[in-house]
């Protein structure tokens, strides 16, 4: 079982969090980001306690900021607030991995949909330009990858003229990030950057319906991975009906 940790001034922090505020953004908002990246990459894993004093004394801010993140995380389904115990670190809950993956491939079918009724030559270079950044991720960097493969799909979107969807679709999506992020080393790399290429592939050829197969085999690609995944990790989920 993955024991419950606290996160504060006598906890350890990875290296790599910057625990400065920059000033002129706004706190809640940064205090968000940092905590949910924790929790996406699994640093912070099911069941770390996280205290609202102790981050405030870490990051040297008032407590009203660390209470809008926690709000925020908790409406995201990454936090639970247990009375009397305190806020911790939720499971990954399979039902809403498979719910933000239904919502994603639909969104995303119609979107490529869109950008193979009108190919885009400067567009399908852009791609063709990130795919090779995949391939060269794919061999060296799982974690560089997953970031490779959220730019090709907001940049799909985007040229599609659906940002706000994207939006939508990224609130969505946070506990399959968490899956993502927890199977990097049984990640398909090799085989997502094809799929990518197929996608690319398609919409340059002006092929709407060889385009949406592609992107909803590619949606599907979870479907097969996440059975295996729990039983690697049970720990990491929430039991099956919650």
């Amino acid at each position: 079982m993955v024991q419950p940790e606290t996160i504060g001034r006598n906890a350890m922090l990875p290296e790599t969090v910057q625990t400065t505020i920059a000033p002129g953004a706004p706190v809640g908002a940064q205090l968000h980001g940092i905590l949910r990246d924790l929790i996406l990459h699994n640093d912070l894993p099911p069941g770390s306690r996280l205290s609202e004093s102790e981050l405030a004394a870490r990051f040297a801010v008032s407590r009203q900021p660390v209470r809008e993140a926690f709000i925020k995380l908790s409406e995201e389904g990454l936090l639970e607030v247990r009375p009397q115990r305190g806020t911790f670190v939720r499971r990954i809950s399979q039902a809403a991995v498979m719910d933000a993956r239904f919502v994603r491939e639909a969104i995303e079918a119609d979107i490529v949909k869109l950008l193979a009724a009108r190919p885009d030559a400067g567009l399908v270079e852009e791609l063709r330009l990130q795919l090779q950044e995949q391939r060269e991720a794919a061999r060296t960097d799982a974690a560089r990858f997953i970031k490779l493969d959220e730019l090709f799909h907001k940049t799909l979107a985007d040229a599609a003229g659906k940002a706000r969807a994207w939006a939508l679709i990224e609130g969505l999506k946070v506990q399959m990030d968490r899956v993502r992020y927890l199977s990097l080393l049984r990640f398909p790399m090799v085989k997502l950057t094809a799929q990518h290429e197929a996608i690319v592939n398609a919409i340059g050829d002006g092929d709407q319906q060889a385009a949406e197969a592609a992107v909803r085999g590619h949606m599907r690609e979870i479907l097969s991975d996440l059975p295996a995944i729990f039983e690697e990790k049970p720990e990491f989920f929430e039991e099956p009906g919650r």
